[in-house]
């Protein structure tokens, strides 16, 4: 069995911190979004994978490498345009040869990993298997219909009018009976050749198409809210070390981790908190659910309930939170300017000023 894992897509939503990074390498708690995907697959006994990857190739493959960290083997597939997920399964279509395969995409975080859904498909072997979570507005995801006894019976990508709150997971699991189908289908409105259109497609003609709706944590770190989310989940699960320095006019309390080359001066620390190494926080407070990664400074702010890449300063600006803070970024206090008015106002004008 081998994977195909999708790591090409633009990232959108995440602008402007996708316009010079990979949006599955954005980090949660200090490791990348691709990373705990990677890390499922290869617990769950998959070795193989290939990696679809776009305009931000480099980057991922200078990240992944040859997947051997992560006990894998990578095979790089690349992809002009993101055309649809259907599309990502066509151009791998040599590399996955007739091997059974997941298809996980590779901005998707799911708690508990996809070992027990990888062992029950090899017992069956249905030709597709999908998974689905409830979602309070199914209108943005690929949704999925039920018939009473649970046999999918339709999806539907994107609808505006959803016939259930089913939305389908990043993770799939298919036959090779899957290439028919992505040949079969025709491109969407969207100009993209929809993974859901082939998989209805598998139902039209009777196959084997079977579906498990999952009760754990799934999200689709896809914008700035749910990156924050995701990265407070994974927070909760810390458990405290302190590898770094803290000085005795500091206080870090609950579960922290301050990586080895790490400093706190001065400051107080409450977790969940990760501060990644060399990063000196100094005369400021850094409050629950914070991710900051190696390398930066914090002086005289607060920082709460965000993320903060590399290499990045923040000083005197008051309090920060609910904020993603990209790479080699410096974040101070604007220049102070006289108070004044500026007015242009017509004849028999009449106007009050608060001073």
């Amino acid at each position: 069995m081998k994977a195909l894992v999708l790591a090409g897509g633009a990232g959108t939503r995440l602008r402007p911190i996708t316009h010079t990074s990979a949006k599955q390498l954005v980090p949660v708690a200090n490791k990348a979004v691709l990373f705990y995907g990677l890390e499922s697959i290869a617990a769950s006994g998959v070795i193989d994978v290939g990696m679809i990857v776009g305009d931000t190739a480099a980057e991922i493959e200078a990240a992944v490498g040859d997947g051997s960290k992560f006990g894998l083997k990578i095979t790089y597939i690349p992809q002009e345009r993101p055309l649809g997920l259907a599309h990502a399964v066509l151009i791998a279509r040599d590399y996955l040869g007739d091997d059974d395969f997941v298809m996980y995409l590779g901005d998707n975080f799911i708690v508990g990993g996809i070992t027990d859904l990888v062992d029950e498909f090899r017992e069956h072997r249905p030709d597709a298997q999908i998974l689905l979570t409830s979602v309070p507005d199914p209108r943005s995801f690929g949704v999925a219909e039920l018939d009473p006894s649970g046999q999918v019976i339709g999806l539907e990508e994107k609808p505006e009018h959803p016939r259930s709150d089913l939305a389908l997971v990043g993770v799939y699991l298919f036959t090779p009976r899957i290439h028919e189908a992505v040949r079969a289908i025709e491109p969407s409105w969207r100009g993209e050749l929809e993974i859901t259109h082939a998989i209805q497609h598998l139902i039209d003609i009777q196959a084997d198409v079977r579906s498990t709706v999952i009760q754990g944590y799934w999200k689709d770190t896809g914008n700035v809210s749910d990156m924050l989310e995701v990265n407070r989940r994974v927070l909760e699960t810390l458990e405290r070390r302190i590898d770094g320095e803290v000085d005795e006019r500091s206080e870090t309390v609950g579960r922290v981790v301050l990586e080895e080359g790490a400093r706190i001066v001065n400051s107080r620390v409450v977790g969940p908190v990760v501060i990644g190494a060399g990063t000196l926080v100094s005369d400021s407070y850094v409050g629950p659910f914070t991710s900051v990664a190696e390398n930066c400074r914090i002086t005289d702010s607060e920082v709460e309930f965000s993320i903060i890449l590399r290499d990045s300063s923040i000083h005197g600006v008051g309090r920060i939170e609910s904020s993603l803070i990209g790479r080699h970024v410096e974040v101070t206090p604007a220049p102070s300017v006289p108070s004044a008015h500026r007015l242009v106002l017509g004849d028999h004008s009449k106007v009050q000023i608060h001073t």
